[in-house]
């Protein structure tokens, strides 16, 4: 079959493109192989983290489904940063920022090279939206293969994750536990390669990314230790070369109703906040208008059917063991909660590839919508006088929905953390932690240290904390992100003073300050901007672009503005 106009024929066809072709040569492919559509397949394979070191070995069954399916591909790799090892202190700074870093890698290694597909694999939080991001602005022929969960620890004759080393960092500093538990927890809590094991970010994306069509059914769920993960990869590669015989393109998949689907997805498992940045972003590269304030009104209409960690009972391993993504999907197709008729990589509709799929009877980990935990998500969108602009908390676990109490201002995580371990705070109080925006961070932090330290000292449900930064997927507890305008940019948030009463009602969607309009201007009058530390390197210019969390927190014009799209070759 011919290829004629693909965008490798810029890079390999003519006798002008002979130099070119003797670079292809060098590496040993054949003048049938250089002739073959180009397939990149990268991953974000690398040492920094238990998240991506299975990457490169399904890298490589990746390249056979493609060759197989008449493909020639060139395997490349970006970055992650690593959360759990970022995490507390500055180098978070670097996580959100990596999300940008990694789709531009992918653009411009594909435009340099003229690829014509993409498969991307990714295992750590930012990778996986990373990866969407590129395959949505690129528009080229695209699959995604999630890498896979990690196995659970055992401890004491019970699972656990790294959250639980997290929190009991903040039980050990109580004193509830002693260094030789704190140490002996932290040695069998990660066994093995996989992204943490929970309904955090990485899985809340791997999912997403079935939900909205760019991954092979069942694809998300097997851990990343299975060797049945190899066969998705095969797979992945084979069908991304019916993609490009097809036509069929990423924004033909990702459309405002399969992005509705993705964020249903999200709320049903008690999903990670960081959906709210990352959906935006992705719709965002296809120039469709989805900010939090719209992934929020799905969360409002979905329900919680999984009991998933942090705030339930489960594991990724668990949704895998009754039937994967494909039994959260069915419930909520069936229950009237997906747009069906999506189109995804498979060439048929999302309620196509579900027409088979029987939910399980017997099992507590995914319910059918009759029987929901909730008849709203796990997550809830926030606004008012403190957050004009939006805000976000997870409620999926929570006891109660509504807190009022004085704040306790801090200008910076590593300010409130120091607080918390020195337990220089009470029940009651609203910890604020501000200047940790996108712009203000810069790079919009997580603070799962802080969060989990609080839950390990045994005060979770009796705290709030609200933030213009963010939290891992990983945190529970009464926790509000993305508060927004974010204090860099004179939000309400920068005006806080200790003491003032803050209350928060996430059944009624709302976050306020009990100051008047009046007082809340004399304030504004006497803020002034604030410099951070960071005046030159990535971190600066991200923060020179960086638009609000509301829209995702991206750094250009996105899809709206385009005169020309790479794969229109």
């Amino acid at each position: 079959m011919s290829f004629p106009q693909l965008p490798s024929r810029h890079a390999t066809s003519g006798p002008e493109r002979a130099p070119h072709r003797a670079f292809y040569y060098a590496m040993g492919l054949t003048a049938e192989e250089i002739a073959r559509p180009i397939v990149g397949v990268v991953s974000s394979w690398n040492e920094a983290a238990p998240c991506n070191i299975a990457l490169k070995r399904q890298a490589e069954v990746a390249k056979r489904g493609v060759i197989a399916g008449g493909g020639t591909p060139r395997e490349f790799t970006t970055i992650t940063v690593t959360d759990g090892i970022a995490m507390g202190h500055a180098g978070m700074k670097a996580s959100l920022v990596s999300r940008e870093t990694i789709a531009d890698s992918v653009e411009l290694t594909v435009r340099g090279h003229c690829y014509d597909a993409l498969v991307g694999i990714a295992g750590c939080d930012k990778s996986l939206p990373g990866l969407m991001l590129a395959m949505v602005r690129l528009d080229v022929p695209s699959i995604f293969l999630f890498g896979g969960s990690i196995m659970p620890g055992r401890y004491k004759d019970r699972d656990v994750t790294v959250l639980d080393v997290f929190e009991a960092v903040g039980s050990y500093a109580a004193g509830g536990i002693t260094l030789d538990e704190l140490t002996a927890l932290e040695k069998v809590a990660c066994p093995g390669a996989g992204a943490c094991g929970g309904q955090y970010t990485a899985n809340s994306m791997a999912y997403v990314s079935e939900a909205i069509g760019l991954a092979l059914p069942g694809s998300a769920s097997p851990p990343a230790t299975y060797e049945s993960r190899d066969a998705f990869a095969e797979r992945s590669g084979q069908v991304v070369m019916d993609l490009v015989r097809s036509g069929l393109r990423p924004r033909q998949i990702v459309t405002r109703k399969s992005l509705e689907n993705a964020a249903a997805v999200v709320a049903a498992t008690g999903g990670s906040t960081n959906a709210t940045l990352h959906l935006p972003a992705i719709a965002h590269e296809a120039g469709i208008s989805f900010d939090l304030f719209d992934v929020a009104e799905v969360f409002k209409r979905t329900p919680l059917i999984a009991d998933l960690k942090p705030g339930g009972k489960y594991l990724a391993k668990d949704v895998h063991d009754i039937g994967g993504v494909s039994i959260v999907l069915k419930s909520l197709l069936d229950g009237g909660f997906l747009h069906g008729d999506c189109i995804t990589v498979t060439g048929k509709t999302l309620a196509e590839n579900l027409a088979d799929v029987v939910i399980p009877e017997n099992q507590k980990v995914v319910m059918p919508v009759s029987q929901a935990i909730s008849q709203t998500g796990g997550l809830v969108g926030l606004r008012g006088n403190l957050a004009p602009d939006g805000a976000v908390v997870k409620v999926a676990g929570l006891k109660h929905l509504t807190h009022s109490g004085p704040a306790r201002v801090f200008d910076s995580e590593d300010d409130c953390f120091a607080a918390v371990m020195e337990r220089r705070y009470t029940a009651g109080d609203v910890l604020v932690i501000r200047y940790e925006g996108p712009v203000g961070g810069p790079g919009m932090r997580e603070m799962l240290s802080t969060t989990s330290a609080i839950y390990g000292q045994g005060l979770g449900e009796t705290v709030a904390l609200i933030t213009d930064g963010r939290f891992s997927g990983a945190t529970r507890g009464m926790c509000i992100g993305h508060v927004g305008p974010e204090a860099a940019m004179g939000g309400a948030i920068g005006l806080l003073r200790d003491g003032d009463i803050i209350d928060i009602d996430a059944s009624a969607g709302t976050l306020s300050v009990r100051l008047t309009d009046e007082e809340l201007v004399a304030r504004r009058a006497e803020w002034t901007p604030r410099k951070t530390d960071f005046q030159s390197g990535a971190i600066w210019r991200y923060a020179q672009t960086v638009g609000p969390a509301r829209n995702g927190a991206v750094v250009h014009p996105g899809g709206k503005a385009e005169t020309h799209v790479y794969a229109d070759a």
